[in-house]
């Protein structure tokens, strides 16, 4: 065998064992007269004592010459460290070494393999292999593992059935670009991959499956993020016979299991919150509530005073940002100066200083005197010490603005704590969105979900009002799921198409399979999607998912190991009767 025990298992209850180990070289120190080595696996790091005295003479050589990487194999008897080190596991004992193996030698990594590491991120996506032998890409690998197990385990001991899905599908026109597959068998014709298997999961409740599950490989051919790749894991489930509330209370506990399971937090609060007032509120849909910073809306008190900007707004809002009117000058200009790259696009911002005194001091003084001021400190909940910073203009943009600032300020002001998790659902989205370029309405989520069935008497005439019976599951300010009841009646969904622009020769031809299956007993059902890669990312403490996987892509959509995408041969292109033209 090659190893009795692995690197991070020996302790002083195995002294004057003999033993076998294998692993990586991770680094060695030569006295002249005693070599020590650390020898590396997954599991930990083992010290090697190589003793001119103790050690055959020839195995001794053979330790002189080990370099970094060398994957080795050893016997020798476990002994007790003179120099003990408390911060490793197998810190109280070495391995005086009898026989040593090169199993293989190793050239000179292109960076080190150390937490601290001197490789930039594209050199270790290049050499992905050796960046996984680091501990923190590899705990992030191995949380995630626990992750998808307790998600397993909690969804398997509520009867959910684990069912795969197709990955070879048809393109449909709504939601995202889809990567195309072309046919050999059916010659200019295309599957598409998945972007999520939600056709698939409603047939499954048809079916009768009644409780369906899948972590399952997604793709989407759209511009990527920290938090995005063109392939990314889905925790995709669906239930026949229940209500918005049963969804609900389902993963809201999958939620509370994994904080307990994984970070031992317990969670008091699990609120819930309308599409209206997140967007009101904070200004987006996926609100970061670990702190404060609501808006406060200041047209009834901002405008109707000589101050030009604020009364031809749309819309005037503040937020109080804790302990800031300390800030300097300089410091506030910087601020001035972020809302207004184009990232952001504000044109201007107004500040006003709460003093200590109870007094206010702003950058409008010449227009709004202290009476004035005091009712936007009211507006924004702003204490002495804070610092309000208003944004004014067309609503839908200066929320949009504002809630960028807030993210910003959270982040500079230490708010935005990775070990505290604050999560929420947010309910009650519109169901369609007007597109003034298409001139139609679109899904806000997709064209299955129903609308909320007190709200079903407006389809036919105000569908821009009708919510959709639909929720999203936000966790530190970041959407890490959503579903939504879906409709499962084939004339309601004949209207839904509609809506959506499309001919009922275009809803057949697309989904025609799904009405069908529609006739013959559809239950009532519904779902939701967890994004695992983002969810462990978050509960892991970051907010890029990069780590988390194991082989990602760049940010160009690249795997640069592999070198993928990449050009096939003419022979190929001939067979799926495919010509190229890049001119």
């Amino acid at each position: 065998m090659y190893r009795s025990h692995n690197c991070g298992q020996l302790n002083a209850t195995h002294i004057n064992k003999e033993v076998t180990l294998a692993g990586w070289v991770q680094k060695s120190r030569d006295k002249g007269f005693m070599v020590w080595v650390d020898l590396r696996d997954r599991y930990g790091i083992t010290q090697l004592i190589f003793d001119e005295q103790r050690t055959d003479k020839s195995v001794f050589e053979k330790a002189k010459s080990l370099g970094r990487e060398f994957v080795i194999q050893v016997k020798g008897t476990v002994i007790e460290r003179e120099s003990k080190n408390a911060n490793m596991a197998t810190g109280d004992i070495e391995i005086l070494v009898s026989e040593l193996i090169v199993l293989n030698s190793a050239m000179l990594p292109p960076f080190t393999i150390e937490d601290d590491t001197d490789g930039g991120e594209e050199t270790r996506m290049k050499y992905r292999y050796l960046d996984i032998r680091r501990n923190p890409v590899k705990n992030a690998l191995l949380f995630r593992h626990k992750v998808a197990m307790e998600v397993r385990k909690y969804l398997s001991d509520l009867d959910f059935c684990e069912v795969e899905t197709p990955y070879l599908i048809k393109s449909t026109p709504e939601g995202a670009r889809d990567f195309v597959v072309p046919s050999r068998m059916n010659q200019g014709q295309f599957y598409a991959l998945p972007q999520s298997p939600q056709t698939f999961k409603q047939l499954l409740m048809v079916g009768g499956m009644d409780k369906y599950f899948q972590i399952v490989k997604c793709f989407r051919d759209e511009d990527l993020r920290a938090d995005r790749q063109p392939e990314f894991t889905q925790i995709d489930c669906e239930m026949a016979f229940v209500e918005q509330e049963d969804i609900l209370n389902v993963f809201e506990g999958l939620t509370r299991h994994l904080l307990k399971e994984l970070k031992g937090i317990e969670v008091a609060e699990f609120p819930r919150m309308t599409y209206e007032h997140a967007m009101k509120t904070y200004g987006n849909d996926k609100p970061d509530i670990r702190f404060e910073m609501k808006f406060g809306e200041l047209n009834s008190t901002a405008q109707h005073k000589d101050f030009g900007v604020f009364n031809s707004a749309e819309l005037v809002v503040g937020i109080a940002a804790p302990g800031c009117a300390s800030y300097t000058r300089k410091e506030i200009d910087a601020l001035i100066d972020w809302v207004k790259r184009p990232q952001i696009g504000a044109s201007g911002m107004v500040y006003v200083k709460c003093e200590e005194d109870g007094t206010f001091k702003s950058s409008v003084d010449k227009f709004y005197d202290q009476s004035d001021l005091k009712k936007w400190a009211e507006a924004t909940n702003a204490k002495a010490g804070d610092m309000i910073f208003v944004l004014s203009g067309p609503a839908d943009k200066t929320r949009s603005q504002l809630s960028a600032l807030r993210m910003e300020l959270a982040t500079r002001l230490g708010l935005r704590n990775p070990e505290v998790f604050a999560p929420l659902w947010v309910v009650d989205f519109p169901l369609l969105e007007w597109d003034e370029e298409s001139g139609r309405y679109h899904a806000m989520h997709h064209p299955f979900t129903s609308p909320k069935p007190e709200d079903m008497k407006l389809i036919e005439t105000e569908p821009g009002k009708v919510r959709a019976n639909a929720y999203d599951m936000v966790l530190n300010g970041n959407e890490i799921g959503g579903g939504s009841i879906r409709i499962h009646d084939k004339e309601l969904q004949s209207r839904m198409f509609s809506l959506l622009g499309f001919s009922p020769e275009q809803a057949e031809e697309q989904f025609g399979f799904l009405m069908n299956a529609f006739q013959f007993g559809a239950p009532p059902h519904g779902g939701l999607a967890f994004g695992l890669d983002r969810l462990v990312a978050i509960l892991g403490g970051q907010e890029t998912i990069r780590d988390f996987i194991a082989f990602p892509k760049n940010n160009s959509g690249r795997d640069v190991m592999i070198d993928a995408p990449s050009l096939i041969d003419d022979a190929q292109l001939k067979e799926l009767c495919i010509r190229l033209d890049l001119k």
